[in-house]
């Protein structure tokens, strides 16, 4: 469907209407776009299809056997499934009757030399080290950026990732907006909210809705001026400060986590919900916004390629249902609920009892 004649460019940008068009597939392009590499070095480096047809294993005795370490594997061996080239029966991994055709050695069909091609592409051989070393790699591979985490400390670094987010947040905002029923919340406090564009769509789509923004230097002054831009100012405010390090504001009875916890490992994604827990009002919901594995850890494809980017950029990894709801029971949130909701995106809304 094209755009009718007549929008106003300014309003196609704003927040009041969804896109005309889907445009899931330029996400994939961009967010799968490490997975090849990550093959390649499983492929060429590891030569892990061939010992694994000869050793099917747990994800334990993987990591033991090639010294590398969980997460890294854990996402390596979600991809592989959604890939189609292994099987996990009861706990233990098996290569699948494609894996064991075309990527094992002794195999006439093997294709590890047409792969090996790409074996020296830098960031192919970033994940051979992040598999053994569990370290974040530098900002896209380049040899003089720092890695995700401190590079965010610079402004200048800063204020152009969270206009990459913004940008995408247009499309993924509105969706998660039209998926949520806010009509009894009154006050939103989006955790790292970046550009602040999830609180802005929120406050659009629902009216009574104000909203403040969490956001660490130098990002929040990015935020301001962004919500600004949108004409969100008088209902979107902005506070400064560190989600692990500072109290959280209170008053709220909506928390939002929009992709945040896929930033980082296990331990500081339960501080994150504890301290969720701990500031939301008795009564009110959290809504985890995120890329999603299922529950059975072997797809979807998109976001099991969108891990590998994770993996290799973050601490963290595209964490599964299962993982999300066990994490939020131990928290203490109850009635956990999850939806799909655009672009490869779900979200899981989770209350804190009255």
């Amino acid at each position: 469907m094209v755009a009718p004649r007549g929008v106003h460019y300014l309003e196609s940008l704003g927040l009041a209407r969804a896109p005309y068009t889907d445009p899931v597939s330029i996400y994939r392009y961009r967010d799968g776009i490490y997975a090849t590499d990550l093959l390649t070095a499983a492929i060429c480096w590891l030569d892990f299809f061939s010992w694994l047809d000869q050793h099917p294993a747990d994800k334990p005795g993987i990591c033991r056997h090639f010294e590398i370490h969980e997460r890294p594997t854990d996402v390596m061996l979600t991809l592989f499934r959604a890939l189609g080239l292994l099987e996990c029966r009861a706990g233990v991994f098996q290569l699948t009757a494609l894996a064991r055709e075309h990527l094992v050695q002794r195999s006439p069909f093997f294709i590890g030399p047409y792969y090996a091609a790409l074996r020296e592409r830098p960031v192919c051989k970033d994940f051979v080290e992040i598999l053994r070393t569990d370290r974040v790699a530098n900002w896209m591979g380049l040899r003089d950026a720092k890695d995700w985490h401190r590079a965010m400390e610079d402004e200048t670094f800063a204020a152009r990732f969270t206009a990459a987010m913004d940008a995408r947040g247009v499309h993924l905002g509105q969706a998660l907006a039209r998926s949520l029923d806010c009509s009894r919340r009154t006050h939103l406090l989006d955790v790292g909210g970046g550009s602040g564009i999830y609180a802005c769509s929120l406050v659009t789509a629902w009216p009574q809705l104000r909203a403040t923004v969490f956001e660490k230097p130098p990002v929040d002054a990015a935020c301001i001026k962004a919500i600004a831009e949108r004409g969100c100012s008088e209902r979107v405010a902005v506070a400064a400060g560190d989600m692990f390090e500072d109290a959280w504001p209170g008053g709220a009875d909506l928390h939002l986590l929009s992709n945040v916890l896929h930033d980082w490992a296990e331990p500081e994604v339960r501080a994150i919900l504890a301290r969720s827990f701990s500031a939301l009002a008795p009564g009110g919901s959290l809504v985890i916004h995120d890329a999603f594995i299922n529950a059975q850890k072997d797809g979807p494809l998109p976001v099991a390629e969108y891990s590998a980017l994770l993996m290799y950029l973050t601490r963290g990894k595209c964490w599964s249902v299962r993982e999300h709801a066990d994490f939020l029971a131990d928290a203490g949130f109850v009635d956990v609920d999850y939806r799909p909701t655009a672009s490869d995106r779900g979200r899981m809304i989770a209350r804190k009892p009255a």
